[in-house]
């Protein structure tokens, strides 16, 4: 049942949220500030606010490579989990993500507001509208250190260890993404489930349920329009001094192996200081590793038919956020 906005048909139903996901430079977030101000408007009040699942815009300190809101773009609407923890924190996760969005969401609700989630990390989408349990796959430090030892003595020995038991994660991670592919590991070891099932029903093998009744939209558009965003998001990244912040990042903690330092944009600039390849190499790289990332983010998505898809090319003015607001509140 989805009469209006963010109305429950008996007390049995669950509370709604609105989801907008998409690959990056799609323009989920302007899409997003502008629903929220329609929303607003048709209830007279401040009711809408924004969830960011975005794994890096939770890092203060990196903004620019992020393409972090600024308080012009947010344009009043209250935005949640931004700036949430120092980008020297090793520790942050999904797990953390979820429990604080599953708060964040229900304070919202709580206040009479209505949550708007918007981001292109996957995973961290999946763990609000999937019924997810990070509660048996804490993190094994000890066994990570394990691992990560197996890989330097054998490169490429745990992807080959994941391809047995979770395919399909082991096919959307870079053989050299070593952390995820430990964490991978891992939840299976734990929970005897592969990652991978994080993408399953709304109940899963142990009869657990979302919380949420996720309402969801999709951006999406031709591949060489997106490409060619892409490329002048990252043109105007580095005309508004991305190469400043990561070099004020480095100076306040020169650890490359940070999580936070391995995000688009940010690990290549670091080889460009580094001196490990030229200025023009490292624009090359980010150009290149985000259109593959968008493309997994695509594919990602892809798979979950909840998802109701635009692609903003149809639409002009603001008539991309009157469709999906005319689609939460069908």
């Amino acid at each position: 049942c989805r009469k209006g906005l963010n109305v429950l048909c008996n007390p049995m139903d669950k509370k709604k949220i609105y989801v907008i996901v998409g690959p990056t430079a799609s323009g989920k977030t302007a899409a997003a500030v502008e629903v929220a101000e329609m929303m607003n408007a048709a209830l007279g009040k401040n009711a809408a606010e924004i969830v960011s699942a975005d794994s890096i815009q939770i890092y203060r300190g990196l903004d620019i490579g992020s393409a972090k809101p600024n308080e012009a773009e947010k344009r009043g609407i209250v935005h949640h989990l931004l700036d949430v923890t120092d980008y020297t924190d090793p520790s942050y996760n999904v797990a953390v993500y979820r429990e604080n969005a599953v708060k964040t969401v229900d304070d919202i609700i709580s206040r009479g507001g209505i949550p708007i989630v918007v981001g292109g990390t996957g995973l961290y989408i999946n763990s609000i509208v999937y019924p997810l349990n990070f509660s048996e796959a804490e993190p094994d430090f000890k066994r990570r250190e394990e691992l990560a030892y197996m890989e330097q003595q054998s490169p490429g020995i745990l992807l080959s260890m994941l391809w047995e038991f979770d395919p399909q994660t082991a096919a959307r991670l870079h053989p050299n993404d070593t952390k995820r592919i430990i964490r991978a590991i891992e939840v299976y070891e734990r929970t005897g489930e592969p990652l991978s099932s994080a993408c399953g029903d709304f109940k899963n093998e142990k009869g657990l349920e979302i919380e949420f009744e996720p309402i969801m939209a999709g951006l999406n558009m031709p591949r060489a329009l997106l490409y060619e965003r892409i490329e002048m998001r990252i043109d105007k990244m580095l005309e508004n001094g991305l190469v400043d912040e990561v070099r004020s990042v480095l100076s306040q903690n020169p650890d490359r192996k940070l999580p936070a330092l391995q995000g688009l944009g940010y690990k290549q600039i670091i080889m460009y200081l580094d001196g490990v390849c030229s200025f023009d190499d490292a624009v090359y790289l980010i150009k290149r590793d985000t259109r593959r990332f968008a493309k997994r983010q695509i594919s990602w998505f892809k798979r979950d038919k909840r998802i109701r898809w635009f692609d903003p090319t149809e639409y002009s003015g603001n008539g991309l956020a009157k469709a999906i607001y005319e689609y939460f509140t069908d």
